[in-house]
Protein backbone atom coordinates (compact mmCIF):
# COMPACT_ATOMS: atom_id res chain seq x y z
CA UNK A 1 0.00 0.00 0.00
CA UNK A 2 2.67 2.19 0.64
CA UNK A 3 4.66 1.95 -2.55
CA UNK A 4 1.12 2.62 -4.16
CA UNK A 5 0.23 5.62 -2.73
CA UNK A 6 3.94 6.62 -2.99
CA UNK A 7 3.32 6.11 -7.03
CA UNK A 8 0.45 7.61 -7.04
CA UNK A 9 1.23 11.11 -5.48
CA UNK A 10 4.59 11.13 -7.19
CA UNK A 11 2.63 10.71 -10.38
CA UNK A 12 0.22 13.41 -9.52
CA UNK A 13 3.21 15.75 -8.78
CA UNK A 14 4.63 14.68 -12.48
CA UNK A 15 1.15 15.86 -13.95
CA UNK A 16 0.86 18.65 -12.07
CA UNK A 17 4.48 19.63 -13.44
CA UNK A 18 3.34 19.00 -16.79
CA UNK A 19 0.50 21.49 -16.46
CA UNK A 20 2.69 24.16 -15.18
CA UNK A 21 5.92 24.00 -16.25
CA UNK A 22 5.16 24.89 -19.94
CA UNK A 23 4.44 28.33 -18.48
CA UNK A 24 7.82 28.75 -17.91
CA UNK A 25 8.60 29.08 -21.66
CA UNK A 26 5.19 29.86 -23.08
CA UNK A 27 5.38 33.62 -23.42
CA UNK A 28 7.84 32.31 -26.23
CA UNK A 29 6.57 29.25 -28.00
CA UNK A 30 9.37 28.59 -29.76
CA UNK A 31 11.61 27.99 -26.74
CA UNK A 32 8.67 25.96 -25.31
CA UNK A 33 9.31 23.77 -28.83
CA UNK A 34 12.72 23.64 -28.43
CA UNK A 35 13.02 22.88 -25.08
CA UNK A 36 9.83 20.48 -24.39
CA UNK A 37 8.97 20.99 -21.09
CA UNK A 38 6.35 18.63 -20.82
CA UNK A 39 8.92 15.81 -21.52
CA UNK A 40 10.87 16.24 -18.09
CA UNK A 41 7.98 15.50 -15.84
CA UNK A 42 7.02 12.59 -17.87
CA UNK A 43 10.58 10.79 -18.09
CA UNK A 44 11.00 11.88 -14.34
CA UNK A 45 7.62 9.73 -13.81
CA UNK A 46 9.10 6.65 -15.36
CA UNK A 47 11.47 6.45 -13.24
CA UNK A 48 10.08 7.65 -10.28
CA UNK A 49 6.70 5.61 -10.58
CA UNK A 50 6.75 2.59 -12.97
CA UNK A 51 5.09 2.20 -16.51
CA UNK A 52 1.47 2.37 -15.84
CA UNK A 53 1.73 5.28 -13.92
CA UNK A 54 4.33 6.95 -16.21
CA UNK A 55 2.50 5.88 -19.51
CA UNK A 56 -1.03 7.31 -18.28
CA UNK A 57 0.80 10.85 -16.64
CA UNK A 58 2.13 10.57 -20.48
CA UNK A 59 -1.19 9.97 -22.36
CA UNK A 60 -3.38 12.33 -20.10
CA UNK A 61 -0.95 15.35 -19.87
CA UNK A 62 -1.35 16.83 -23.21
CA UNK A 63 -5.42 16.31 -23.45
CA UNK A 64 -5.94 17.87 -19.46
CA UNK A 65 -3.68 21.06 -20.59
CA UNK A 66 -5.42 21.23 -24.11
CA UNK A 67 -8.79 20.88 -21.92
CA UNK A 68 -7.79 23.54 -19.61
CA UNK A 69 -5.43 26.19 -21.40
CA UNK A 70 -6.27 25.62 -25.27
CA UNK A 71 -2.50 24.17 -25.27
CA UNK A 72 -0.82 22.24 -27.29
CA UNK A 73 -2.97 22.62 -30.65
CA UNK A 74 -4.84 19.92 -31.65
CA UNK A 75 -4.28 17.46 -33.77
CA UNK A 76 -0.28 17.93 -32.92
CA UNK A 77 -1.36 17.07 -29.01
CA UNK A 78 -2.51 13.61 -29.91
CA UNK A 79 0.66 12.83 -31.61
CA UNK A 80 2.42 14.29 -28.42
CA UNK A 81 -0.18 12.36 -26.25
CA UNK A 82 1.44 9.17 -27.52
CA UNK A 83 4.82 9.97 -27.96
CA UNK A 84 4.75 11.29 -23.89
CA UNK A 85 3.16 7.79 -23.01
CA UNK A 86 5.79 6.24 -24.76
CA UNK A 87 8.50 7.84 -22.91
CA UNK A 88 7.23 7.21 -19.75
CA UNK A 89 6.66 3.89 -20.70
CA UNK A 90 10.44 3.15 -22.25
CA UNK A 91 12.17 5.37 -19.09
CA UNK A 92 10.60 3.25 -16.95
CA UNK A 93 10.84 -0.24 -18.47
CA UNK A 94 14.68 0.41 -20.07
CA UNK A 95 15.48 1.65 -16.20
CA UNK A 96 14.20 -1.53 -14.37
CA UNK A 97 15.49 -4.16 -16.73
CA UNK A 98 19.49 -2.65 -16.90
CA UNK A 99 21.41 -3.16 -13.82
CA UNK A 100 21.20 0.01 -11.62
CA UNK A 101 24.63 1.86 -12.45
CA UNK A 102 24.62 5.51 -12.46
CA UNK A 103 25.50 4.88 -16.59
CA UNK A 104 22.09 2.97 -17.19
CA UNK A 105 20.50 6.00 -16.48
CA UNK A 106 21.43 7.89 -19.41
CA UNK A 107 20.81 4.57 -21.85
CA UNK A 108 17.27 4.12 -20.21
CA UNK A 109 17.03 8.20 -20.95
CA UNK A 110 18.33 8.22 -24.06
CA UNK A 111 16.89 5.13 -25.57
CA UNK A 112 13.03 6.26 -24.02
CA UNK A 113 13.64 9.67 -25.83
CA UNK A 114 14.39 7.88 -29.25
CA UNK A 115 11.60 5.60 -28.84
CA UNK A 116 9.13 8.08 -28.02
CA UNK A 117 10.30 10.23 -31.30
CA UNK A 118 9.59 7.54 -33.06
CA UNK A 119 6.20 6.74 -32.05
CA UNK A 120 5.70 10.26 -32.21
CA UNK A 121 6.68 10.46 -35.82
CA UNK A 122 4.31 7.06 -36.32
CA UNK A 123 1.34 8.91 -35.10
CA UNK A 124 1.78 11.80 -36.99
CA UNK A 125 2.21 9.86 -40.30
CA UNK A 126 -0.83 8.61 -39.49
CA UNK A 127 -2.68 11.71 -38.45
CA UNK A 128 -1.43 13.13 -42.09
CA UNK A 129 -2.96 10.39 -43.72
CA UNK A 130 -6.30 10.74 -41.73
CA UNK A 131 -6.36 14.27 -42.56
CA UNK A 132 -5.06 14.14 -45.94
CA UNK A 133 -1.80 16.16 -45.70
CA UNK A 134 1.72 15.11 -46.22
CA UNK A 135 4.34 13.96 -43.38
CA UNK A 136 7.97 13.46 -45.02
CA UNK A 137 10.63 11.45 -43.85
CA UNK A 138 12.60 14.94 -44.03
CA UNK A 139 9.72 16.26 -41.68
CA UNK A 140 9.91 13.41 -39.35
CA UNK A 141 13.78 14.06 -39.00
CA UNK A 142 13.36 17.86 -38.57
CA UNK A 143 10.89 18.03 -36.01
CA UNK A 144 12.43 14.67 -34.57
CA UNK A 145 15.14 15.66 -33.60
CA UNK A 146 16.96 18.92 -35.75
CA UNK A 147 14.77 21.30 -34.01
CA UNK A 148 14.29 19.11 -30.60
CA UNK A 149 18.26 19.54 -30.22
CA UNK A 150 17.66 22.28 -27.15
CA UNK A 151 15.17 19.38 -25.42
CA UNK A 152 17.13 16.67 -26.29
CA UNK A 153 20.35 18.49 -24.23
CA UNK A 154 18.00 19.97 -21.63
CA UNK A 155 16.78 16.11 -20.93
CA UNK A 156 20.30 14.75 -20.58
CA UNK A 157 21.82 17.32 -18.71
CA UNK A 158 18.97 17.80 -16.19
CA UNK A 159 16.96 14.23 -15.75
CA UNK A 160 20.01 11.63 -15.09
CA UNK A 161 21.45 13.94 -12.26
CA UNK A 162 17.67 14.24 -10.45
CA UNK A 163 17.21 10.33 -11.00
CA UNK A 164 20.95 9.91 -9.25
CA UNK A 165 19.87 12.32 -6.51
CA UNK A 166 16.66 10.54 -6.00
CA UNK A 167 18.37 7.48 -5.71
CA UNK A 168 20.71 8.33 -3.28
CA UNK A 169 18.05 10.11 -0.84
CA UNK A 170 15.70 6.59 -1.38
CA UNK A 171 13.08 8.28 -2.48
CA UNK A 172 13.38 6.22 -6.31
CA UNK A 173 11.50 3.22 -6.73
CA UNK A 174 13.62 0.23 -7.88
Amino acid sequence: MKKFLRSLIYAALCLALCLYLPFLTGQIPQIGKALSPMHIPVLLCGFLCGWPYALAVGFIAPFLRFLLFHMPEMPMGISMAFELAAYGLLASLLYRALPKKPGNVYVSLIGAMLGGRIVWGVARWVLAKIMGVEFTLQMFLAGAFVTAVPGILCHILLIPPVVIALKKAKLLRD
